[in-house]
């Protein structure tokens, strides 16, 4: 894995909260030196707006992003999956290193209760930056 740069993917049902907040943060810390994919078992329609004001609280801005249908070939091609309320939906393939990362579902949540979700994630993130490069 030396001469390219790894790869994360991030897996919950809706890929509107958890997975585009933690998608966000890998793309803040690591720049272009990790590839990042997020993806949902049952993508919502548009990504959750609390998660976003949470996100631009810390300046980060993932607006843009859009909830996506999590595929066989982004885990494939993924070195690291992590899943967040999702479990058995994940395709297995030997040789990738799966966490499962038991964080509270933001949907349907106010602000005060999703800023310590996004936190976590935000602490999760800075280890698996430091652990990966």
């Amino acid at each position: 894995m030396a001469d390219q740069k790894p790869s994360v993917l991030f897996v919950c049902v809706h890929n509107a909260g958890r997975s585009q907040m933690a998608a966000g943060y890998l793309r803040h810390f690591a720049g272009d030196r990790i590839e990042v994919r997020s993806a949902g078992s049952m993508p919502a329609e548009q990504i959750n707006p609390v998660a976003v004001a949470a996100m631009q609280e810390d300046r980060i801005d993932i607006t843009a992003e859009a909830p996506k249908v999590l595929t066989t070939e982004a885990v494939e091609a993924s070195d690291v999956v992590i899943t967040m309320g999702c479990g058995d939906a994940c395709p297995f393939f030997p040789g990738k290193r799966y966490e499962d990362w038991k964080l509270d579902d933001p949907a349907g949540q106010g602000i005060e209760a999703v800023r310590p979700i996004r936190d976590d994630i935000k602490t999760r993130i800075e280890a698996l930056v430091a652990e990966l490069l």
